[in-house]
């Protein structure tokens, strides 16, 4: 896993559980299966651009929020 992948990872997982979401709430909203969002959270899935501003959006914050 990269460093911005492991940053990004451990940013969704944060700021998901900080808005008391279960993975399996998140992935419903982003019409992904659960796994999904689990494998974004350990490091070994990647997203498109398209879908980390859906992420964000799915989570309250801006992409910029994702990213630093």
């Amino acid at each position: 896993m990269s460093d911005i992948s492991g940053k990004f990872a451990k940013k969704v997982k944060e700021i998901r559980l900080r808005k008391k979401m279960s993975q399996g709430d998140l992935a419903k909203i982003l019409g992904v299966h659960p796994t999904y969002i689990s494998g974004i959270e350990r490091g070994v899935r990647n997203m498109a651009l398209k879908n980390i501003e859906k992420l964000a959006n799915a989570l309250g914050v801006s992409v910029n929020d994702l990213l630093k």
